[in-house]
């Protein structure tokens, strides 16, 4: 009896763990994907959306219309979704798959999510040098997206490797 209590609690601390970790993911998705600092320089700041300036009393512009960034911007957003159908299917999948199940369907989608985002992360780098002055640096939202991927990879991979117990 008290064995299967022990054994509860740790599959308990580790669903708890699982979540924790796909939050964590989720939040640096958003943020990276809102936050307009994936570039910076003492003037100005660049993101997926805006290019912002504080010379002559500060003004935003959109962003470029090129291929390339509205790409970023598409897979940004699809990194987000397809995190958040990860995490539903998780509890909808915690709930109704039989005893034994693995969790392959929220691994696929988590992995997927990761995938978009290493792939927005790697065109932003490779085409940036473009588009925003040589004199900016990659700013902390930059820095957050590539942090999620490893993230989201290692979440969707426990999701895949984890099996349901009662």
């Amino acid at each position: 009896m008290s064995q299967n209590l022990l054994s509860s609690g740790k599959m308990l601390l580790l669903l708890l763990g699982i979540i924790l970790l796909h939050v964590a993911a989720l939040v640096l998705l958003f943020v990276s994907t809102i936050v307009s600092v994936w570039t910076t320089g003492e003037t100005s700041t660049s993101d997926l959306w805006k290019n912002c300036s504080t010379v002559s009393g500060g003004y935003c512009d959109p962003a470029s219309t090129g291929e390339w960034i509205q790409a970023v911007q598409a897979l940004m957003i699809l990194s987000i979704i397809f995190s958040c159908i990860s995490l539903f299917l998780f509890f909808c999948q915690l709930f109704t798959l039989q005893k034994g199940g693995r969790f392959f369907l929220t691994g696929t989608f988590q992995i997927l999510a990761s995938l978009f985002v290493m792939s927005g992360a790697i065109i932003y780098t490779v085409m940036s040098p473009e588009w925003v002055p040589e004199t900016n640096v990659f700013g902390y939202s930059y820095i957050l997206a590539w942090v999620a991927f490893p993230l989201a990879l290692i979440s969707g991979l426990i999701y895949v490797i984890l099996r349901k117990r009662e």
